[in-house]
Protein backbone atom coordinates (compact mmCIF):
# COMPACT_ATOMS: atom_id res chain seq x y z
CA UNK A 1 0.00 0.00 0.00
CA UNK A 2 1.52 3.37 -0.95
CA UNK A 3 2.08 5.97 1.77
CA UNK A 4 2.21 9.07 -0.41
CA UNK A 5 2.14 11.97 0.37
CA UNK A 6 4.02 10.95 3.50
CA UNK A 7 7.78 10.81 3.12
CA UNK A 8 8.87 10.13 6.73
CA UNK A 9 7.72 8.76 10.07
CA UNK A 10 8.58 10.59 13.29
CA UNK A 11 8.54 8.62 16.56
CA UNK A 12 7.75 11.14 19.32
CA UNK A 13 8.62 10.17 22.88
CA UNK A 14 9.20 11.51 26.38
CA UNK A 15 12.92 10.93 26.65
CA UNK A 16 15.07 9.83 29.56
CA UNK A 17 18.58 10.11 30.99
CA UNK A 18 21.31 7.93 29.55
CA UNK A 19 23.89 8.35 32.36
CA UNK A 20 23.98 9.42 36.04
CA UNK A 21 25.10 12.94 35.17
CA UNK A 22 22.01 13.32 32.97
CA UNK A 23 19.46 12.55 35.67
CA UNK A 24 18.96 15.90 37.42
CA UNK A 25 19.23 17.98 34.18
CA UNK A 26 16.63 15.67 32.64
CA UNK A 27 14.30 16.12 35.62
CA UNK A 28 14.82 19.88 35.38
CA UNK A 29 13.62 19.70 31.77
CA UNK A 30 10.56 17.68 32.79
CA UNK A 31 9.58 20.05 35.62
CA UNK A 32 10.60 23.38 34.07
CA UNK A 33 8.22 26.15 35.17
CA UNK A 34 6.77 24.11 38.04
CA UNK A 35 9.06 25.48 40.79
CA UNK A 36 10.10 22.04 42.01
CA UNK A 37 12.99 22.34 44.54
CA UNK A 38 16.27 20.79 43.44
CA UNK A 39 16.22 18.63 46.59
CA UNK A 40 13.00 17.02 45.36
CA UNK A 41 14.53 16.40 41.93
CA UNK A 42 17.50 14.69 43.56
CA UNK A 43 15.11 12.56 45.60
CA UNK A 44 13.25 11.45 42.46
CA UNK A 45 16.61 10.96 40.78
CA UNK A 46 17.36 8.15 43.21
CA UNK A 47 14.85 6.05 41.26
CA UNK A 48 17.13 6.36 38.23
CA UNK A 49 20.37 5.95 40.18
CA UNK A 50 19.08 2.60 41.38
CA UNK A 51 19.22 1.51 37.72
CA UNK A 52 22.63 2.93 36.97
CA UNK A 53 21.36 6.44 36.25
CA UNK A 54 19.85 5.29 32.98
CA UNK A 55 16.20 5.21 31.97
CA UNK A 56 15.13 2.17 29.96
CA UNK A 57 12.95 4.27 27.67
CA UNK A 58 15.57 5.30 25.12
CA UNK A 59 16.84 1.78 24.47
CA UNK A 60 13.23 0.60 24.17
CA UNK A 61 12.56 3.31 21.60
CA UNK A 62 15.64 2.25 19.65
CA UNK A 63 14.40 -1.33 19.62
CA UNK A 64 10.94 -0.22 18.49
CA UNK A 65 12.38 1.92 15.69
CA UNK A 66 14.53 -0.98 14.47
CA UNK A 67 11.48 -3.25 14.43
CA UNK A 68 9.32 -0.64 12.66
CA UNK A 69 11.99 -0.07 10.01
CA UNK A 70 12.19 -3.82 9.37
CA UNK A 71 8.40 -4.13 9.18
CA UNK A 72 8.10 -1.23 6.74
CA UNK A 73 10.82 -2.70 4.53
CA UNK A 74 9.18 -6.15 4.64
CA UNK A 75 6.00 -4.57 3.30
CA UNK A 76 7.76 -2.70 0.50
CA UNK A 77 7.44 0.72 2.16
CA UNK A 78 10.49 2.95 1.75
CA UNK A 79 9.93 5.40 4.62
CA UNK A 80 12.73 6.83 6.77
CA UNK A 81 12.05 6.73 10.51
CA UNK A 82 13.15 9.62 12.74
CA UNK A 83 13.05 9.95 16.52
CA UNK A 84 12.56 13.03 18.67
CA UNK A 85 12.01 13.45 22.43
CA UNK A 86 10.30 16.13 24.48
CA UNK A 87 12.74 16.11 27.39
CA UNK A 88 16.09 14.66 26.34
CA UNK A 89 18.36 13.99 23.42
CA UNK A 90 17.43 13.54 20.60
CA UNK A 91 15.28 16.63 21.12
CA UNK A 92 12.34 17.28 18.82
CA UNK A 93 13.77 20.60 17.61
CA UNK A 94 17.04 18.94 16.56
CA UNK A 95 15.22 16.09 14.85
CA UNK A 96 12.98 18.49 12.91
CA UNK A 97 16.07 20.36 11.76
CA UNK A 98 17.57 17.09 10.52
CA UNK A 99 14.34 16.18 8.76
CA UNK A 100 14.27 19.56 7.02
CA UNK A 101 17.92 19.18 6.01
CA UNK A 102 17.07 15.75 4.56
CA UNK A 103 14.30 17.24 2.45
CA UNK A 104 11.34 15.75 4.34
CA UNK A 105 8.11 17.59 3.54
CA UNK A 106 5.29 15.47 5.06
CA UNK A 107 5.81 13.30 8.12
CA UNK A 108 3.48 11.13 10.18
CA UNK A 109 3.90 11.50 13.95
CA UNK A 110 3.57 8.42 16.17
CA UNK A 111 3.42 9.44 19.83
CA UNK A 112 4.49 6.78 22.34
CA UNK A 113 1.46 7.56 24.52
CA UNK A 114 -1.80 5.82 23.70
CA UNK A 115 -4.37 7.84 25.64
CA UNK A 116 -5.97 11.28 25.80
CA UNK A 117 -4.75 13.81 28.38
CA UNK A 118 -2.76 17.01 28.54
CA UNK A 119 0.48 15.30 29.55
CA UNK A 120 -0.11 12.32 27.25
CA UNK A 121 -1.28 14.13 24.12
CA UNK A 122 -1.76 17.89 24.03
CA UNK A 123 1.64 18.68 25.60
CA UNK A 124 3.28 16.56 22.90
CA UNK A 125 1.31 18.46 20.27
CA UNK A 126 2.39 21.79 21.79
CA UNK A 127 6.03 20.75 21.60
CA UNK A 128 5.59 19.52 18.02
CA UNK A 129 4.04 22.83 17.00
CA UNK A 130 7.00 24.74 18.43
CA UNK A 131 9.61 22.36 17.03
CA UNK A 132 8.33 22.54 13.46
CA UNK A 133 8.28 26.34 13.28
CA UNK A 134 10.68 27.75 10.67
CA UNK A 135 10.96 24.33 9.02
CA UNK A 136 9.25 23.47 5.69
CA UNK A 137 7.89 20.21 7.12
CA UNK A 138 4.20 19.40 7.59
CA UNK A 139 3.48 17.07 10.52
CA UNK A 140 0.46 14.75 10.53
CA UNK A 141 -0.45 13.25 13.89
CA UNK A 142 -1.56 9.62 13.93
CA UNK A 143 -4.72 8.89 15.90
CA UNK A 144 -4.91 7.53 19.44
CA UNK A 145 -4.46 3.78 19.40
CA UNK A 146 -5.53 2.69 22.91
CA UNK A 147 -8.34 0.60 21.33
CA UNK A 148 -6.43 -0.61 18.28
CA UNK A 149 -6.12 -4.41 18.20
CA UNK A 150 -2.36 -4.01 17.79
CA UNK A 151 -2.19 -2.37 21.25
CA UNK A 152 -4.85 -4.35 23.11
CA UNK A 153 -3.90 -7.70 21.58
CA UNK A 154 -0.35 -7.89 23.01
CA UNK A 155 -1.72 -7.12 26.47
CA UNK A 156 -4.28 -9.90 26.08
CA UNK A 157 -1.63 -12.41 25.04
CA UNK A 158 0.81 -11.36 27.79
CA UNK A 159 -1.93 -11.46 30.43
CA UNK A 160 -3.08 -14.88 29.28
CA UNK A 161 0.51 -16.14 29.48
CA UNK A 162 0.94 -14.73 32.99
CA UNK A 163 -2.32 -16.27 34.21
CA UNK A 164 -1.39 -19.66 32.77
CA UNK A 165 1.31 -19.90 35.46
CA UNK A 166 -0.81 -18.35 38.25
CA UNK A 167 -3.45 -19.66 40.67
CA UNK A 168 -7.03 -19.64 39.39
CA UNK A 169 -8.13 -16.92 41.80
CA UNK A 170 -5.45 -14.41 40.69
CA UNK A 171 -6.85 -10.87 40.59
CA UNK A 172 -6.04 -8.67 37.59
CA UNK A 173 -4.80 -5.22 38.63
CA UNK A 174 -4.52 -2.81 35.69
CA UNK A 175 -2.15 0.11 36.26
CA UNK A 176 -1.59 3.45 34.57
CA UNK A 177 0.10 6.74 35.42
CA UNK A 178 -1.96 8.90 37.76
CA UNK A 179 -2.79 12.44 36.65
CA UNK A 180 -4.51 15.33 38.45
CA UNK A 181 -8.29 15.06 38.62
CA UNK A 182 -8.54 18.38 36.75
CA UNK A 183 -6.44 16.97 33.88
CA UNK A 184 -8.63 13.89 33.71
CA UNK A 185 -11.75 16.09 33.71
CA UNK A 186 -10.43 18.06 30.70
CA UNK A 187 -9.17 15.06 28.74
CA UNK A 188 -11.08 14.64 25.50
CA UNK A 189 -12.83 17.98 26.08
CA UNK A 190 -14.37 19.73 29.11
CA UNK A 191 -15.99 17.15 31.37
CA UNK A 192 -15.25 14.21 29.06
CA UNK A 193 -12.86 12.37 31.42
CA UNK A 194 -11.51 10.51 28.41
CA UNK A 195 -8.29 9.42 30.11
CA UNK A 196 -10.10 7.43 32.76
CA UNK A 197 -12.77 6.16 30.36
CA UNK A 198 -10.23 4.92 27.82
CA UNK A 199 -8.26 3.02 30.45
CA UNK A 200 -11.43 1.47 31.84
CA UNK A 201 -12.27 0.28 28.34
CA UNK A 202 -8.87 -1.32 27.74
CA UNK A 203 -8.98 -2.99 31.17
CA UNK A 204 -12.44 -4.36 30.38
CA UNK A 205 -11.38 -5.64 26.98
CA UNK A 206 -8.32 -7.44 28.33
CA UNK A 207 -10.16 -8.87 31.35
CA UNK A 208 -13.02 -10.20 29.22
CA UNK A 209 -10.64 -11.65 26.66
CA UNK A 210 -8.83 -13.72 29.30
CA UNK A 211 -12.02 -14.68 31.13
CA UNK A 212 -11.36 -12.73 34.33
CA UNK A 213 -14.46 -12.16 36.46
CA UNK A 214 -13.07 -9.26 38.48
CA UNK A 215 -10.40 -6.65 37.93
CA UNK A 216 -9.22 -3.30 39.24
CA UNK A 217 -7.95 -0.10 37.61
CA UNK A 218 -5.35 1.63 39.78
CA UNK A 219 -2.69 4.29 39.41
CA UNK A 220 1.01 4.88 40.01
CA UNK A 221 3.61 7.65 39.98
CA UNK A 222 1.55 10.34 41.71
CA UNK A 223 3.45 13.59 42.20
CA UNK A 224 2.66 17.19 43.09
CA UNK A 225 1.40 18.81 46.31
CA UNK A 226 -0.83 16.63 48.52
CA UNK A 227 -3.70 19.15 48.46
CA UNK A 228 -4.14 18.65 44.69
CA UNK A 229 -6.43 15.64 44.01
CA UNK A 230 -5.05 13.01 41.64
CA UNK A 231 -6.64 9.85 40.28
CA UNK A 232 -6.77 7.05 42.86
CA UNK A 233 -6.36 4.44 44.24
CA UNK A 234 -2.60 4.09 44.22
CA UNK A 235 -1.46 0.59 43.29
CA UNK A 236 0.16 0.03 46.68
CA UNK A 237 -2.95 1.14 48.57
CA UNK A 238 -5.10 -1.18 46.46
CA UNK A 239 -2.78 -4.12 47.12
CA UNK A 240 -3.22 -3.47 50.85
CA UNK A 241 -7.00 -3.55 50.43
CA UNK A 242 -6.99 -6.68 48.30
CA UNK A 243 -4.80 -8.53 50.80
CA UNK A 244 -7.17 -7.50 53.59
CA UNK A 245 -10.08 -8.89 51.52
CA UNK A 246 -8.36 -12.26 51.28
CA UNK A 247 -6.84 -12.02 47.78
CA UNK A 248 -3.62 -14.06 47.68
CA UNK A 249 -2.39 -13.57 44.08
CA UNK A 250 -2.28 -10.58 41.73
CA UNK A 251 -1.27 -10.06 38.10
CA UNK A 252 -0.33 -6.43 37.52
CA UNK A 253 -0.99 -5.23 33.97
CA UNK A 254 0.63 -1.87 33.05
CA UNK A 255 -1.90 -0.86 30.39
CA UNK A 256 -0.88 2.80 30.58
CA UNK A 257 2.54 2.12 29.05
CA UNK A 258 3.68 0.83 25.68
CA UNK A 259 6.99 -0.40 27.12
CA UNK A 260 8.86 -0.81 30.41
CA UNK A 261 9.36 2.84 31.35
CA UNK A 262 10.83 3.87 34.70
CA UNK A 263 7.28 3.95 36.07
CA UNK A 264 7.08 0.24 35.29
CA UNK A 265 10.51 -0.96 36.43
CA UNK A 266 10.52 1.19 39.59
CA UNK A 267 6.92 1.86 40.60
CA UNK A 268 5.70 -1.64 39.76
CA UNK A 269 8.64 -4.06 39.57
CA UNK A 270 10.32 -2.50 42.61
CA UNK A 271 7.83 -0.69 44.88
CA UNK A 272 4.61 -2.57 44.18
CA UNK A 273 6.41 -5.91 44.23
CA UNK A 274 7.92 -5.01 47.62
CA UNK A 275 4.42 -4.15 48.89
CA UNK A 276 3.10 -7.47 47.63
CA UNK A 277 5.98 -9.36 49.24
CA UNK A 278 5.30 -7.66 52.57
CA UNK A 279 1.63 -8.57 52.33
CA UNK A 280 2.29 -12.17 51.30
CA UNK A 281 0.69 -11.66 47.88
CA UNK A 282 1.89 -13.70 44.93
CA UNK A 283 2.88 -11.03 42.37
CA UNK A 284 3.41 -11.26 38.63
CA UNK A 285 3.87 -8.29 36.35
CA UNK A 286 2.45 -8.67 32.85
CA UNK A 287 4.64 -7.65 29.91
CA UNK A 288 4.09 -4.43 27.94
CA UNK A 289 3.78 -4.49 24.11
CA UNK A 290 7.38 -3.24 23.51
CA UNK A 291 8.24 -4.44 19.99
CA UNK A 292 5.67 -7.24 19.77
CA UNK A 293 4.92 -7.98 16.08
CA UNK A 294 1.26 -6.91 16.40
CA UNK A 295 2.24 -3.60 17.97
CA UNK A 296 4.90 -2.92 15.34
CA UNK A 297 2.43 -3.79 12.57
CA UNK A 298 -0.03 -1.35 14.16
CA UNK A 299 2.42 1.52 13.66
CA UNK A 300 2.63 0.71 9.95
CA UNK A 301 -1.14 0.33 9.67
CA UNK A 302 -1.69 3.74 11.28
CA UNK A 303 0.75 5.29 8.81
CA UNK A 304 -0.99 3.61 5.86
CA UNK A 305 -4.37 4.73 7.22
CA UNK A 306 -3.26 8.36 7.62
CA UNK A 307 -1.69 8.43 4.16
CA UNK A 308 -4.92 7.19 2.63
CA UNK A 309 -6.88 9.90 4.46
CA UNK A 310 -4.49 12.55 3.17
CA UNK A 311 -5.14 11.27 -0.35
CA UNK A 312 -8.88 11.78 0.21
CA UNK A 313 -9.69 8.11 0.66
CA UNK A 314 -11.81 6.50 3.38
CA UNK A 315 -9.67 3.64 4.73
CA UNK A 316 -10.82 0.98 7.12
CA UNK A 317 -9.69 1.94 10.65
CA UNK A 318 -9.29 -0.94 13.05
CA UNK A 319 -10.60 -0.72 16.62
CA UNK A 320 -11.92 -3.04 19.31
CA UNK A 321 -14.50 -2.30 22.00
CA UNK A 322 -17.18 0.33 22.24
CA UNK A 323 -15.41 3.71 22.07
CA UNK A 324 -14.92 3.96 18.32
CA UNK A 325 -12.17 5.54 16.24
CA UNK A 326 -10.30 8.57 17.57
CA UNK A 327 -9.93 11.58 15.31
CA UNK A 328 -6.58 12.66 13.91
CA UNK A 329 -7.51 16.27 14.75
CA UNK A 330 -8.52 17.54 18.18
CA UNK A 331 -10.89 20.35 19.09
CA UNK A 332 -9.30 23.49 20.48
CA UNK A 333 -10.76 22.66 23.90
CA UNK A 334 -9.47 19.09 24.00
CA UNK A 335 -7.22 18.25 26.97
CA UNK A 336 -6.76 21.90 27.93
CA UNK A 337 -4.35 22.89 30.67
CA UNK A 338 -5.45 26.12 32.36
CA UNK A 339 -1.79 27.02 33.01
CA UNK A 340 -0.77 26.71 29.36
CA UNK A 341 -1.51 29.13 26.54
CA UNK A 342 0.69 27.36 23.99
CA UNK A 343 -0.54 26.48 20.51
CA UNK A 344 -0.89 22.78 19.74
CA UNK A 345 -0.42 20.85 16.50
CA UNK A 346 -3.48 19.16 14.96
Amino acid sequence: MPVQPLDALLIVSFGGPEAPEDVVPFLENVTRGKNIPRERLEEVGEHYFGFGGRSPINDLNRALITAVEADLAAHGIDLPVYWGNRNWDPYLADTLQQMADDGVTDAACFVTSAYSSYSGCRQYREDLFEAVQDHPVTLHRLRHYFNHPGFVGPFVEATRAALAEAPQDTRLVFVTHSIPESMNEASGGPGARAYETQHQEVARLVAESVGADRHDLVYCSRSGPPQVPWLEPDVNDRLETLAAEGVTSVAVVPIGFISDHMEVVYDLDTEARATADRLGLRFVRVATPDDAPAFVAMVRELVEERAAQLRGEDPERATVGDLGVSSTACSTTCCLNARSSRTALA
